[in-house]
């Protein structure tokens, strides 16, 4: 079964590729949804998928890529909105 979980990576994580390690990922596991920085610093990404990949795909978000320091993590259950792929949202200019 699928679910939808939303996700808030806290610590070094802009300007380090962890939007484009996080679409490998996602893509590599199966997870459907998107990426994007947010103001403040941190990244959001909203992830469906079923419980095992979710779970290994988390567990990415914990460590990301090689130059990020992640320092924690905010996830909480959604409502699910079935994406059709993963994407990595961009500025809007």
């Amino acid at each position: 079964m699928k679910r939808h979980i939303d996700i808030t990576v806290k610590g070094k994580v802009q300007g380090v590729s962890y939007r484009a390690s996080t679409k490998a990922v996602a893509d590599q596991l199966g997870v459907k949804g998107f990426v994007k920085n947010e103001p403040g610093g941190d990244v959001f990404i909203a992830a469906e998928a079923d419980n095992i990949s979710l779970e290994m795909f988390l567990e990415w978000c914990h460590e990301g890529p090689e130059n990020a320091e992640v320092t924690s993590i905010e996830n909480h259950e959604g409502e699910l909105k079935n994406y059709r792929n993963f994407e990595i949202v961009r500025k809007s200019i």
